[in-house]
């Protein structure tokens, strides 16, 4: 009866400890202000798939001249990607569809991008989309705006 007791003692304990530790990593990347909720698809198809395959839900945070992006359930200390803004070139916006409601945020559109060749998809909340087009224009001087 003991050893039951310690064993579940434990296992509730281990996972208050997770629930903990995810909210202090979210916190921690906060922290540092500029962050928004951004779900994101890499490498996608030309073709929009409306099935809400592919899509991570996550934290993006502006950093100067990148966007470092991370997964929401994950223990990583460091961004799963990481954006430079003169290699993202911004495509026409799109709202969700199909199965791609259900799969991400209620209030969000989708900001298609090539990054390096390589498609992927944001979505984001309208407010957050507006933040991100700006921070995409407001190069340095002498770089070129990646607006397509």
């Amino acid at each position: 009866m003991f050893l039951a007791l310690l064993v579940c003692g434990l296992v509730v304990a281990l996972v208050v400890i997770g629930l903990f530790v995810f909210g202090l990593r979210r916190r921690l990347i906060q922290r540092a202000g500029g962050t928004f909720d951004c779900s994101l698809r890499w490498d996608v198809p030309d073709e929009p798939d409306p099935t809400g395959k592919g899509w991570v839900y996550g934290v993006a945070r502006y950093s100067g001249d990148e966007i470092a992006w991370f997964r929401v359930f994950s223990y990583a200390p460091r961004p799963r990607r990481v954006l430079e803004r003169s290699s993202i070139v911004a495509l026409e916006r799109r709202m969700p569809e199909g199965e791609e409601e259900l799969a991400l945020l209620s209030d969000a559109v989708i900001q298609p991008c090539m990054y390096e060749g390589v498609r992927l998809e944001l979505a984001m909340s309208e407010d957050a989309r507006t933040g991100f087009m700006a921070w995409l224009e407001a190069a340095p001087p002498g770089q070129r705006v990646n607006v397509a």
